[in-house]
């Protein structure tokens, strides 16, 4: 089969690699329709990720048909059309069973780690892809469905709605700040209305994304290479800060942004992967009663939000930006990489 192959910081190759091979009884084989490209992946090609070796093929987001079953898989069949969530589970560990899928002990790859695809694993960007504790890792893709859409069910939909949102305890009538509006941010965004806030604010630095925003549920946005920025979001609060304030870009600049307008007994939500340290003015904020969360996405949300999807009920077409076939993987990556210039989001790739 082909695949797109890590070769190294900054080197990757759409190659043929051998098909892969049932390894466990509690594996599925799954031909691949649909994939799409994450930061995470970019990250991943400039070096960021050390455990990431050469050799391994990229990707961790993907709709196709099962087409081999391990002997213990007994909810799945070849011909099953699913969606293969981004994090692998085996269901039995003391993580898992307390919903931290994305701390799963089993040792796939590494024990602890649930985020096994494109990283310890060999991943979705290819023909055919090996799924590890199947039954616990897919789930059908429901029927009138599109693929594009069904894909973004394997990771940044449920990353914003849960490592934003759920975990930023937004409620009804809550003015809601998102610092950063790329994937991750547009889709807590998205996912946001679902608890009906009263307001949510959209902040970036670039036009474009904030009427995308616009587009996919908020009511406000905010140019934060305004220097009223500030001023600005808390005028569509009642002065006093926004209620939750998600950081969704992973610098210091957004991490001190979202501290500046949060109010007192608000949430601070962390969906940004950071690749530096930042500061917390533990002297200034002890006293504010704030809550800070942090997480890696479990997908424990992902049901709830393909049954919302498949009702019609979560306004997600607008995440995608460009399509390419499957073999126009390195071309896809260029666009992705670009996404300033080219105003990409979610990329998809169809076999």
């Amino acid at each position: 089969m082909k695949a797109l192959v890590y070769q190294g910081a900054g080197e990757k190759a759409w190659q043929e690699v051998p098909n892969p091979q049932i390894q466990q009884a509690t594996d599925v084989i799954v031909k691949i329709e649909t994939t799409t490209i994450c930061g995470t992946d970019l990250h991943i090609l400039k070096g960021d990720v050390p455990a990431v070796t050469p050799g391994r093929i990229l990707g961790h987001e993907g709709v196709g048909v099962i087409t081999e079953v391990g002997d213990a898989v007994t909810t799945l069949k070849v011909g099953d059309r699913v969606i293969i969530s981004c994090v692998s589970s085996c269901g039995k560990c003391s993580y898992c069973k307390q919903g931290l899928f994305s701390h799963c002990l089993a040792d796939e790859g590494a024990s602890g780690i649930g985020w096994v695809f494109g990283h310890l694993i060999d991943g979705t960007q290819a023909e055919y892809v090996r799924v590890p504790f199947a039954e616990n890792s897919v789930q059908l893709l429901p029927e009138g469905v599109k693929n594009e859409l069904g894909v973004l069910i394997s990771d940044i939909l449920p990353t914003g709605h849960e490592i934003g949102v759920v975990l930023g305890a937004v409620k009804p009538g809550d003015v809601v700040a998102v610092v950063g509006t790329g994937p991750v941010g547009l889709a807590a965004i998205a996912t946001a209305n679902l608890y009906g806030p009263s307001r949510v604010i959209a902040i970036d630095l670039d036009a474009n994304r904030i009427e995308k925003a616009k587009e996919l549920g908020a009511t406000d946005g905010v140019l934060s290479s305004d220097p009223d920025w500030k001023e600005q979001v808390l005028a569509l609060t009642d002065g006093l800060g926004v209620d939750v304030s998600i950081e969704a870009v992973g610098i210091p600049t957004t991490w001190d942004m979202v501290l500046d307008i949060v109010r007192p007994g608000g949430h601070v939500a962390n969906a940004g992967v950071h690749g530096t340290s930042v500061d917390f003015p533990i002297q200034d904020k002890w006293i504010e009663n704030l809550t800070i969360t942090t997480g890696l996405v479990n997908t424990n949300t992902a049901p709830m939000l393909t049954r919302l999807l498949a009702q019609g009920k979560l306004n997600i077409a607008g995440f995608i930006s460009h399509r390419f076939k499957l073999d126009e993987i390195e071309e896809a990556y260029d666009v992705f990489s670009r996404a300033a210039e080219t105003k990409a989001l979610k990329v998809i790739l169809e076999a």
